[in-house]
């Protein structure tokens, strides 16, 4: 049974990643064509294993590593329904992704080492996704922050993207400490860093009340880290710099879904904390985050950029389903977002390779020359904002049924996230679609004549594959059909919310409203875009300043972290090395000292003798 080897499903990629490593140029199609054969494989068995797992099969492979003091340290790999389902969606949308990637990358200098990062990154992922246990999930955590760092500044000659990386890195850095003093804490307390004993302890007493909020808020803090929730999805719109088939892997099937997977994967540490006290936290950075990056998205002109804001924004969506007891609503909200983000990047990776711009406002017309293109891309965006019958309605509409339930604030706050996320999704399709187009076609990618030209073949059948998923994907969480994906992934100490006729009708009301008011202003010009502006300036100003975070992370850390440095500098300099300056200076003066003693003259040493034995008789004397 392919259950039971799941765990060579990684090293399929991992084995692509070393061939192409020490053999790139002189591999077919410069390396490609191993990173596409392993990945495919990967996705082939992924689903083989997810078959499996429908019907009944399941898998847990543990072995002891190391003993630490008395306790052993068993690490392992498991198959369940949560980690099939992730298995099937990474190497399927990873697949297209990879395929997708030979035509955007063509003709880079640097072709063999992307898909050398890429398979790494595959790897880490799935690595991460089998793993039974906090250390290995660690261990795959970094890997994945690793290649994120990598592939973002891949073109590291543009300070842009260099500083990117950086900051991706350094951000989640933040969110990954946390996560370590909260896996040390559980270790401490429990002895096993297994998930399964961990959780076994929980029910058995041995880790509660406080400690145990604590320690579920410290693992989430890498997921916020990972996921980019507020405060720190900074760095997730600047991680735009690189490739775009990087954005799509990124923002679809991996960095971003590891921080959703983890919270899923744990859910008994929050689930069992006092008074929900760590699933109130989840749910509420959630619902905070899908509003708050919604709202950035409606002022930004970089195609990449507004995908990135719902990035962030859908994201919340999830955090927040998941923190209100939507444990499946969250998870299948993470898996059909993946498909239809990555249909999304690689839509704008199709624009931006033909127009080679990534300002809408530069952009317009292009329904028409690029047809495939316009539909799959459309579908994505009626999948995103939520219109029936495209996966994003079933899957945020059970989100929002999980919300309702539970506390209105917050399922008023996803309400307002999925009107703005209408709205500003519509300004997109409409600055970039509709019209005439306003830019100039590159010579190097205009058909002859000028004319503007559909992306090759091995870029838009990958978009075609995923327009299937983007449009069909939802019935299988449809409620009608008595929701199959709810009953798979199910956690059983959790009931789902009920979803009401007149609820969804809402839902939808609100997200065609968005569609509407983006229309009005966009597409019919009933208002005025600069008059709304110019009508709220300081909105404006404030939405195109971030909310003035990345302002305030400036001056908390590179002001203030400029004096501790100045301090510190000036502590090394006065203290520290004046202090062994000081020694030496007064060895200095000794050593100038003695050596009018020191002559090497016999007659002198002599005399020094015969001085101090009279100086000594008279001291004696005197006494």
């Amino acid at each position: 049974m392919l259950t039971h080897i799941a765990w060579i499903i990684p090293l399929l990629p991992l084995a692509a990643f070393a061939l192409i490593v020490f053999w790139g140029e002189r591999l077919p199609a410069r390396g490609s064509a191993v990173s596409i054969a392993a990945i495919v494989l990967a996705a082939l068995a992924g689903l083989g294993v997810l078959g499996e797992a429908l019907g009944g099969a399941r898998a847990d492979l543990t072995y002891t590593w190391v003993v630490v003091g008395s306790r052993p340290l068993t690490v392992g790999f498991v198959v369940d329904p949560l980690s099939a389902t992730m298995l099937a969606m990474v190497g399927v949308v990873a697949s297209l992704i990879t395929i997708y990637s030979v035509g955007y990358m063509q003709g880079d200098p640097r072709f063999p080492r992307f898909f050398a990062y890429l398979s790494l990154f595959q790897f880490s992922m799935l690595f991460l996704v089998l793993a039974d246990n906090f250390l290995f999930i660690y261990m795959a955590w970094e890997l994945v922050g690793l290649c994120s760092y990598l592939l973002i500044g891949f073109w590291f000659e543009r300070p842009s993207a260099a500083r990117a990386a950086v900051k991706a890195f350094v951000v989640t850095r933040i969110g990954d400490f946390a996560m370590m003093i909260g896996i040390l804490l559980l270790f401490l307390r429990i002895g096993s860093l297994r998930f399964d004993d961990i959780f076994r302890a929980i029910d058995l007493g041995g880790i509660g009340g406080p400690t145990l909020t604590l320690a579920a808020l410290l693992v989430f803090g890498g997921a916020v880290g990972k996921s980019a929730q507020v405060p720190l999805h900074v760095w997730l719109p600047d991680a735009m710099e690189g490739p775009t088939p990087v954005s799509a892997l990124i923002h679809a099937a991996t960095m971003v879904a590891a921080g959703v997977y983890l919270v899923a994967r744990t859910y008994p540490l929050f689930l069992l904390s006092p008074n929900h006290a760590a699933l109130t936290v989840v749910a509420y950075v959630g619902g905070v985050t899908a509003l708050f990056a919604a709202t950035m998205g409606v002022v930004e002109d970089d195609i990449k950029r507004v995908l990135a804001y719902s990035t962030v924004s859908q994201l919340g969506y999830m955090m927040l389903g998941l923190g209100m007891l939507g444990y499946s609503a969250g998870m299948f909200h993470l898996i059909t977002h993946a498909f239809f983000k990555a249909l999304l990047f690689l839509g704008a990776g199709s624009v931006i390779h033909v127009v080679a711009t990534n300002d809408m406002k530069r952009m317009g017309g292009l329904a028409r020359a690029m047809p495939v293109t316009f539909w799959t891309f459309l579908a994505a965006t009626l999948a995103l904002t939520g219109i029936p019958p495209f996966a994003g309605f079933f899957s945020k509409d059970a989100v929002l049924a999980a919300a309702y339930a539970h506390d209105k604030i917050l399922w008023l706050l996803g309400m307002a996230g999925a009107f703005v996320t209408a709205f500003y999704m519509g300004r997109l399709c409409w600055y970039t679609f509709a019209g005439e187009f306003r830019g100039e076609v590159p010579a190097a990618h205009g058909a002859p004549g000028g004319a503007l030209h559909e992306s090759p073949a091995v870029m838009t059948v990958p978009l075609v594959i995923l327009a299937l998923f983007a449009v069909f994907l939802g019935w299988v969480g449809a409620g009608a059909l008595g929701n199959p994906f709810e009953r798979f992934v199910h956690f059983e100490r959790v009931a789902p919310a009920p979803e009401s006729p007149g609820m969804l009708a809402v839902a939808t009301a609100v997200a065609l409203a968005g569609w509407v008011a983006a229309g009005a202003v966009y597409a019919w010009k009933i208002v005025s875009a600069s008059g709304l502006r110019r009508a709220c300036p300081w909105a404006y100003r404030l939405l195109v300043r971030k909310y003035y975070v990345d302002d305030l992370y400036a001056i908390v850390f590179l002001g203030l972290g400029a004096l501790v440095i100045r301090a510190a500098r000036a502590f090394d300099q006065y203290v520290v090395d004046g202090l062994v300056n000081a020694l030496g200076w007064l060895a200095r003066q000794l050593g100038l000292g003695l050596r009018y003693v020191q002559t090497g003259r016999a007659e002198t040493y002599l005399l020094i003798v015969f001085l101090g034995v009279v100086l000594i008789v008279l001291v004696r004397l005197a006494w």
